[in-house]
């Protein structure tokens, strides 16, 4: 009885419902006001009055007419959107007494013409979604004369970006900035935020940029980076700009600047040159990414393809980067080029730049190891001059073959040589104070290093929709050839003294060379309109050699002995198989996409010291699934996971030995076994177009099974061996989460920003053969506020406290025993800028940051960095600019960092930049202008 009531209350309901509803709709025509040119395919867009998110959704017919029906009673907004025109947006109301809205011919107004006329039923949409790009129009945001695509960046919501020009946006940072869909300098993010002009912008594109091929088959593989594209306008895509930026400054600082720009229609033409001292580097080069990068050893990637390392002996461990310690001096330089021709059917993309940095400076460290035998307290210092000049061409051709076919051909090459020199002093002591070891060393390297990358990418469409092929070949040299010296003389001590020194004066060479080949085939194949599969093939290719020697003295000066238990001469010859198949489903509101790539790899090992072989034959599993469902224009959810087998290193399994740090060995185990990551993120966004509300929810989860750990094996003397093995039944972990919401407030105009982050770790490994177990979470929120007044003032402020819970649980005796490091900290920043009369200007920015006392460090931390400017203006366009700086007005920049990692927690000092004034003169000229405003 009580499923009949029920089956007929739910009828009633639906049959209600259905009565209720009224075939309410609206319709009407769009066109050019001035020509009446019907505007076909224009984007007509429904709006709940109340909250403005979408009800419905059509594009205009040939005729300009279009037709929306199935609507309900109540108040909406009509808004349709055009290229080149203002948005239209006007409100109406369906009711019973009025079924149907009649808008007739609704005339669109160019955005040109907005300067000499009143329009009064339009605005621009500050943000719209677009599939998955967020773009953001740039008109609806408001800069100052002559200001960057920098300043632009930090009005849009859910974009950051930090007093070093590093951008984050939606909770991830962002690693490439292009210009009209084109690399501009390659892989250097500042040299467009920090020197295109903001009021050169039209749209700033925000998205996940995909791998060559899935943007072609339209079927994510997974790969994706972070990007966004800034798009020019029309009429600012002819002429020159640019700008030349000189300042001194006391305690001998510097700094300088020259970059110009031409842009004639189609091609692009840039030169910049940069030399200071103040920690602006102008250095974005990411060679230690590419194969054969910073690291010594040898890695696998998900292809199965193993890399060998460069550097020497552990000795090179500067890769080239300023990271805030120490003082630089950089000089760098650069050419740009880029040009379409032949329709677009031909394209070329290429950059050359060059560069020195050096590095003085020192460091301190303090760090504590809680051992199951009691505690080791660590001080070590060390004094680094480091060096190194590099210089880099690349070039990227594109060719339409015919309308179904397309060849992208991409080469670059590096030569760079750095100098490393380091000294080091250091000592360690027990829970009682009784000194253990001691331990002074000189390290000095010089690295030769040539990478050569070369990569062709073929694609082809045939008539039957969807289906496609592309081919993929890749090329990668490596050479690096390096030589330094070791001294180092160390002491272990028990309660009587002195117990062991060992002294070591050597001369080490490291010469290694890889010529990587990799390919990729990939077809596709539609089942139905809706459902299709991608299907892979590929195969690597390595042969690589790695040369490493250590000599000892013969005589004093003369190093002419070979140390046969330090040197190797490795030689390595690798081949992959991969395979794969990935489906994938779009319906509507839908995308599915599921599949796998597995590849079967073998490689041998010999070394030619002592005819040694070393054999390994492994399968690699690459799962992935996703799912994104669309809800409205502007609103939408995904869901991904990704897994990966993660072999173990040559490093963990056969390691060469080294003795650049006598007091920490490595051991290897051949019985590692491959471990297995899982990867589950999910993300949310929403936007509301009339109301300027933005929230952006991001999350992921991942652990691993049958994790490779370390065991650290302490001695008594402070000294520690490190071995890695498989650790059955404990799954590592972390997460992180991320809410961000952005609010324009209409009364009193002004953005407000709330954000909400979690994150952590569960972490194992082994001390002295006793499981540790380390977990880490921080909490923070934030809340920012920004106003912008033209020509009067505008601010910028950022709240942020956090909270860190730390736990380190281990065994010992058969006693659990925790070592607790929770703390509290807080971040504050703040900026603003005053426009007095007499084209004055003055500006100050500020950080404060706070780190409480724990359990493992005793002693609150904080600082506040403050800087301010005070600028004038001249000339008609205000393009000449003469500043005063103050950086770090009251010296507080202490060089001060605090980590914890398992049982180890760490305290570092190190020289900074700190207190200096700076007299500055900026010229920007402007010559663009007299492009060609194209309209449909």
């Amino acid at each position: 009885m009580k499923y009949t009531i029920f089956t007929l209350l739910l009828f009633l309901c639906f049959t209600s419902r259905s009565f209720a509803q009224t075939p309410y709709g609206v319709k009407g025509a769009v066109a050019d006001s001035a020509s009446n040119v019907k505007l076909k395919d224009a984007s007509v867009s429904i709006l709940n009055a109340k909250d403005s998110t979408l009800v419905s959704f059509t594009r205009a017919a040939e005729n300009g007419s279009f037709s929306i029906g199935k609507l309900n009673k109540g108040k909406f907004l009509l808004l349709i959107t055009y290229p080149e025109y203002a948005d239209y947006v006007e409100e109406f109301s369906l009711d019973s007494a009025k079924t149907e809205h009649n808008f007739k011919q609704l005339n669109m107004l160019l955005k040109s013409k907005l300067l000499a006329e009143v329009l009064i039923k339009g605005t621009a949409a500050a943000i719209k979604i677009k599939g998955d790009t967020t773009e953001y129009n740039a008109a609806a945001f408001k800069i100052q004369p002559n200001s960057k695509v920098e300043d632009l960046l930090k009005q849009l919501p859910g974009i950051q970006v930090d007093k070093d020009g590093k951008i984050t946006a939606q909770g991830q940072a962002v690693n490439k900035v292009l210009v009209d869909g084109e690399e501009f300098f390659g892989d250097d993010p500042t040299l467009v935020t920090k020197n295109i002009r903001g009021d050169m912008v039209d749209k700033v594109q925000l998205y996940d940029k995909k791998s060559d091929q899935a943007t072609f088959t339209g079927i994510d593989d997974g790969e994706k980076t972070k990007t966004i594209n800034i798009k020019l306008k029309e009429d600012k895509k002819s002429g020159y700009f640019g700008k030349v930026d000189a300042g001194i400054g006391t305690k001998d600082f510097y700094q300088g600047q020259a970059l110009f720009n031409k842009f004639k229609a189609k091609q692009k033409f840039s030169a910049y040159g940069t030399s200071s001292n103040t920690g602006k580097t102008g250095l974005g080069w990411e060679d230690s990414n590419k194969y054969g990068g910073g690291s010594d050893g040898m890695q696998f990637v998900d292809d199965g393809i193993m890399y060998f390392g460069g550097g020497g002996d552990d000795l090179d461990s500067f890769d080239g980067r300023y990271n805030g310690q120490g003082i630089p001096k950089a000089h760098t330089g650069g050419l740009h080029y880029d040009s379409k021709w032949n329709d677009d059917k031909n394209s070329i993309n290429t950059n050359y730049k060059i560069g020195s940095l050096a590095v003085d400076g020192s460091t301190n460290t303090l760090s504590q190891n809680t051992l199951p035998t009691g505690i080791i307290k660590s001080n070590s210092d060390q004094i680094f001059n480091n060096s190194i000049f590099r210089q880099k061409l690349d070039a990227t051709y594109q060719i339409k073959l015919d309308s179904t076919s397309n060849l992208k051909l991409t080469v670059d090459g590096t030569v760079k040589n750095s100098e490393t020199n380091s000294d080091y002093t250091s000592e360690t002591r027990n829970g009682n104070d009784e000194l253990r070891n001691d331990n002074t060393r000189r390290l000095t390297n010089k690295v030769d290093g040539r990478i050569l990358n070369m990569s062709a990418f073929y694609t082809k469409k045939f008539k039957k929709a969807g289906r496609t092929l592309s081919v993929n070949l890749a090329e990668a040299f490596n050479q690096s050839n390096a030589k330094g010296f070791l001294q180092s003389n160390t002491n272990l001590y028990d309660s009587t003294g002195v117990i062991s020194n060992q002294k070591i004066d050597q001369y080490k060479t490291n010469d290694t060379k890889s010529s990587v080949l990799s390919s990729n085939i990939a077809y596709t194949e539609p089942f139905t309109k809706a459902f299709s599969v991608i299907l892979n093939y590929g195969f690597g290719i390595n042969n690589s050699t790695a040369d490493r020697k250590s000599f000892d003295q013969s005589a004093p000066g003369n190093y002419n002995l070979l140390n046969d238990s330090l040197s190797n001469d490795f030689k390595l010859n690798q081949f992959s198989n991969q395979v794969g198949a990935i489906f994938n489903y779009k319906k509507e509101k839908h995308v599915i996409n599921f599949g796998t790539k597995v590849s079967d790899v073998s490689f041998k090992q010999v070394n030619l010291y002592t005819d040694d072989i070393f054999k390994r034959h492994f399968t690699n599993w690459n799962p992935q699934a996703s799912y994104q469902y669309r809800f409205t224009q502007q609103k939408s959810f995904r869901f991904n996971y990704y897994g990966n087998t993660t072999q173990p290193t040559i490093d963990q399994i056969q390691p060469v030995r080294v003795n650049t740090d006598p007091l920490n060995i490595t051991l290897g185990n051949p019985d590692l076994t491959p471990s297995f990551n899982h990867r589950f993120n999910l993300g949310y966004n929403s936007y509301k177009v009339l109301s300027g509300q933005s929230i952006w929810l991001s999350g992921s989860y991942s652990f691993t099974t049958n994790p490779i750990v370390s065991n650290t094996f302490t001695d008594s003397t402070g000294r520690s061996t490190y071995q890695s093995f498989n650790l059955s039944g404990k799954k590592p972990n972390n997460f992180y989460a991320n809410a961000y919401f952005d609010q324009k407030i209409s009364k009193g105009d002004f953005n407000i920003g709330l954000n909400m982050s979690a994150n952590g770790n569960t972490y194992y490994n082994m001390i002295n053969n006793e499981l540790n177990s380390t977990k880490s979470y921080t909490y923070s929120a934030g809340v920012s506020l920004s106003k912008y007044k033209q020509k009067k003032y505008d601010f910028w402020m950022n709240f942020r406290p956090n909270y860190t819970k730390s736990t380190s649980s281990y065994m010992t005796n058969g006693e659990l025993r925790k070592n607790i490091n929770d703390g509290k900290g807080f971040n504050a920043n703040a900026s603003f800028n005053i426009y007095l009369p007499g084209k004055l200007q003055i500006s100050s920015d500020g950080n404060y940051e706070y780190k409480a006392k724990t359990q493992s460090f005793p002693d609150d931390f904080s600082q506040f960095i403050w800087n301010a400017s005070i600028v004038k203006t001249f000339l008609k366009e205000d393009n000449l600019k003469v500043s005063l700086t103050g950086n770090d007005l009251l010296n507080k920049n202490a060089g001060f960092t605090r980590n914890t990692t398992a049982n180890s927690f760490y305290q570092n000092s190190y020289t900074s930049i700190r207190r200096y004034f700076m007299l500055s003169v900026v010229y920007d000229f402007n010559k663009m202008g007299g492009g060609v405003k194209t309209s449909k």
